[in-house]
């Protein structure tokens, strides 16, 4: 059961029951090369000793969704810090880190729905990093790793990011009257069409949702340049560091990690204060009928919005400020341990694949192997 809406809501995770059945399998099939390209991609981009940073990134986006942003017309929006995830660690590891904070969401807190979690993984773990990471290369070529460009390009990469995630997201949702309807147009689903979806959520994340994401962003990029500027080449291998960054000793990042996360999560509750219900996060019957024309809750709706009913604490809790933290410090411990367990399985796999190659291949002769003359 999903929490009232304004508990632990926020206006971009799609619950069940507002997109169709269709619509989940569609995006369902798409994510699945998507993921697999992933996996991939991280074993070969993202070595090892990065595999904590990858978690480290996962738990960060997971808390920082928590924190639900006022929006002026009364609704809330929150940032994801996917575009900061694909500056550090390339777009393809943060599609595996968000969609496992997304997962973990769905399943452990009914903060998005299970059917949906496909398309919320399209939106805000493929659409959000790949754009905002687009933009911020293009943005920071032939700049050095300490340029000031770097900053803005994250802040702007970011913003833009996540609000072309929120488009993708009132698309969805728009759509959903047009494509599945009874013979009177009764929606079946979600009852916004194009003209009410996209200016509610583009309103609420071009004027304050997406300018979050960018300072943060902007924030950390501008931190790591003066404390840990290797960890800004991890996904730059091609700028070569000059010769002050190299003797600069930088600071942990795994320690200075663990302690904005540990900081950001016991102040996660700072999340409650934000008033107001969400756009399209209505529980079936809290939503306004009349707003939308509608004699009764569509059909569809009614039927899978309580998809999944085995969430540990809905919507983060009671709304009490204790059950807040404890939903943040579960949610690192089960998300971090995922994504390494995740990367433990992508290496076994790879690994396998590589044996099955090399099993595969011919022998190769040593005057075959010989240099040539």
């Amino acid at each position: 059961m999903r929490a009232a809406p304004g508990v632990g809501e926020d206006i971009m995770h799609i619950p069940d029951g507002y997109l169709s059945p269709q619509t989940s399998a569609v995006f369902g099939v798409a994510m699945l090369p998507l993921w697999w390209q992933a996996a991939r991609r991280v074993k070969k981009v993202v070595k090892s000793r990065y595999v904590p940073l990858v978690a480290l990134g996962a738990a960060f986006s997971f808390v920082v969704m928590m924190f639900n942003i006022p929006i002026p017309d009364g609704t809330t929006a929150h940032a994801v810090g996917g575009g900061l995830i694909a500056i550090l660690l390339g777009p393809w590891a943060a599609c595996i880190a968000v969609s496992i904070a997304l997962l973990i969401q769905a399943l452990f807190f009914g903060d998005g729905g299970i059917l949906a979690f496909p398309a919320n993984a399209f939106n805000m773990a493929v659409v959000l990093p790949f754009v905002a990471y687009g933009v911020y290369r293009l943005l920071t070529r032939n700049t050095a790793l300490t340029s000031g460009r770097r900053v803005w390009a994250g802040a702007v990469g970011a913003y833009v990011g996540l609000n072309m995630s929120a488009l993708a997201t009132a698309i969805e949702f728009g759509i959903q009257p047009d494509l599945f309807h009874k013979a009177d147009g009764t929606p079946l689903y979600a009852p916004f069409h194009l003209s009410q979806a996209i200016p509610a959520m583009m309103f609420a994340h071009l004027i304050i949702a997406g300018f979050v994401e960018g300072v943060l962003t902007a924030g950390v990029v501008a931190y790591l340049q003066r404390a840990n500027v290797p960890l800004l080449r991890i996904n730059a291998p091609e700028v070569p560091l000059t010769e002050a960054e190299v003797r600069r000793k930088p600071v942990n990042p795994l320690r200075a990690a663990l302690v904005a996360l540990g900081i950001t999560a016991v102040i996660s509750p700072l999340g409650l204060l934000a008033p107001g219900g969400a756009f399209g996060e209505d529980t079936p019957e809290d939503l306004d009928l009349a707003k939308y024309h509608l004699s009764a809750v569509p059909e569809g709706l009614a039927k899978y919005t309580d998809f999944w009913g085995n969430t540990l604490l809905p919507g983060y809790g009671d709304g009490s400020w204790w059950q807040y933290i404890l939903s943040a410090l579960i949610g690192v411990v089960v998300v971090a341990a995922v994504v390494f367990g995740t990367t433990w399985l992508i290496g076994k796999v790879r690994g396998g694949e590589r044996e099955a190659e090399d099993l595969d291949s011919p022998p190769v002769s040593a005057a075959a192997a010989a240099p040539q003359s």
